[in-house]
């Protein structure tokens, strides 16, 4: 299929199957992460855009900024090869897990915390509060 025949999409065509707004993928075109072609006044969508799409999402899935997106699409438009593009998404993927192992670690550590309180709230209810305000605790309910 030469270029010219390759399939076409229209925005709502293309938002009905990702699941997006025609608003979501005009702010794409707006930051610089799609360019459809122009029929006119039409915006004409092409194979290119499509996998674009699906690129965008999985990035922001893995909670990619969109400079990330942005950066790691345009490198594979620079060079028309995969390579600088896999070693690139290497690096993101490898900041994105650190970061992700150390928001799991921060929030191991708060829920150790409340386990530790609801114990000590719980030993505090049986020790002889009976639920009444200002018995067995420091006049707290």
């Amino acid at each position: 299929m030469s270029r010219a025949e390759s399939p076409s999409y229209t925005i709502s065509e293309l938002a009905r199957e990702f699941a997006l707004t025609t608003r979501a993928i005009r702010f794409y075109e707006d930051e610089g992460l799609l360019a459809p072609r122009r029929n006119g006044r039409r915006r004409v969508y092409g194979d290119r855009e499509r996998v674009r799409i699906k690129l965008i999402l999985r990035g922001k899935r893995l909670g990619l900024a969109l400079a990330e997106i942005r950066e790691l699409l345009d490198l594979y438009d620079a060079t028309r090869s995969e390579r600088p593009q896999l070693v690139k998404f290497l690096q993101v993927l490898a900041q994105r897990r650190a970061l992700l192992e150390q928001q799991q670690e921060d929030v191991a550590i708060v829920l150790a915390e409340i386990d530790q309180l609801e114990r000590q709230c719980r030993r505090r209810l049986r020790q002889g509060t009976n639920g009444r305000p200002g018995q067995g605790g420091h006049g707290q309910s």
